[in-house]
């Protein structure tokens, strides 16, 4: 079982169940798919993103690759990056190919999807390997910005502001207050704080998957850098690695169903926006990284100590996994039909970056430089 966990392989076979039901029994996939959006989308991710969130948090303490500020902007730079030069490989892609009207879909290959790409970098790198909170600050940060993006440039409704900085500021203070007043236990963060965050960027008109993510860091952490895959050390009691220890296997079971109810594509729907999504995320994407954090360095920003610019470019074939985000973007951006279909399956087919992740980091030597620093 922990073999398993360790892996996500409950989300790779959600997303291998997805597949095969879709392709066999289209109708009946179709409902089920609806009927569990809301629950596992909205509500039951909003746990996975409060787990990466709480690696980025522990990454930033004493120890941690990221506990430098000029070493933590690297990242956020890369993502901006990132996010930039898909969107302008797919419009520039579109033009180009005579389909102007599929320009609208830009921001799909902007997507970074957390689940997927953590777990390929967790089979690439081991657990204390600096590239791996690299990584999920980048798709932290990535899928923020889309959602920003989303928001301004695909509203599905009426957006407000106004609601959501009225809800988030209660949601900011009740999570300040706990940690001011010494409250260590999790469910006052969990069940007080957090839905009044939900609630904040639901109605706001945003992905309220995040809603952990502005409460996470008010959770008392230790004194330095704890791996939650580390079983060698005795167990910490501070609050964010009791949190990150009870919902570990919970959100192994929510990744399951939400490979389950989002990755369910035909196999027939291939097409022109398939090629500009999949060729966008997967070149665009560690092009876009790789050079931006070249340039930062450059600029006088550094790299996590122990990141070579090879394990850079490792992360960004990774990054180009878009999946879920992507999904949702191609939702947005197009109407029920051919071209959704295509650019959803343009989206699942940035799978291939994880077999050209795992080929990258075997050819640049970072498999044998991993296993270096875990024998040590």
């Amino acid at each position: 079982m922990s073999f398993i966990l360790d892996r996500s392989l409950l989300l790779v076979a959600g997303t291998v169940l997805a597949l095969g039901w879709a392709n066999t029994s289209a109708a009946s996939y179709a409902a089920f798919a609806h009927a569990a959006h809301f629950l596992v989308n909205d509500v039951g991710m909003v746990l996975f993103f409060g787990l990466a969130t709480k690696e980025i948090v522990e990454a930033t303490l004493p120890g941690g690759a990221l506990a430098s500020p000029r070493e933590a902007a690297v990242p956020l730079l890369a993502a901006g990056a990132g996010m930039i030069l898909p969107a302008g490989l797919y419009w520039s892609g579109a033009h180009a190919l005579g389909h102007p009207e599929l320009a609208r879909g830009w921001a799909i290959p902007c997507a970074t999807d957390i689940a997927f790409s953590y777990l390929v970098a967790r089979l690439v790198f081991p657990p204390r390997h600096p590239a791996i909170p690299f990584l999920l600050l980048l798709a932290v940060a990535d899928d923020a910005l889309g959602l920003l993006v989303l928001a301004l440039f695909y509203p599905s409704g009426a957006v407000s502001p106004r609601l959501f900085v009225a809800l988030m500021v209660p949601a900011l203070a009740i999570a300040w207050g706990l940690r001011r007043t010494g409250v260590s236990r999790v469910w006052p963060y969990v069940l007080g704080a957090g839905p009044v965050s939900w609630l904040a960027l639901y109605l706001g008109g945003l992905h309220p998957a995040l809603a952990l993510v502005p409460i996470v860091p008010f959770m008392r952490a230790g004194p330095r850098y704890h791996d939650l895959f580390d079983q060698t050390t005795p167990r910490r009691t501070e609050t964010l690695n009791v949190f990150a220890r009870w919902w570990r296997v919970p959100v192994q079971i929510i990744l399951f169903f939400f490979g389950l109810a989002n990755a369910g594509v035909p196999f027939s729907s291939i097409g022109p926006p398939t090629w500009l999504v999949m060729g966008a995320l997967v070149a665009g994407k560690p092009i876009g990284i790789l050079l931006m954090t070249v340039l930062a360095v450059r600029a006088g920003l550094a790299r996590p100590v122990g990141m070579t610019y090879a394990d850079v470019l490792v992360v960004g074939i990774t990054a180009g996994i878009g999946f879920t985000v992507a999904l949702f973007f191609a939702t947005a951006a197009f109407p029920a039909g051919p071209a959704l279909d295509a650019a959803k399956m343009g989206a699942l087919l940035s799978f291939i970056a994880a077999p050209l992740a795992v080929g990258a980091a075997r050819i640049a030597g970072s498999t044998r430089r991993a296993r270096g620093r875990r024998r040590a």
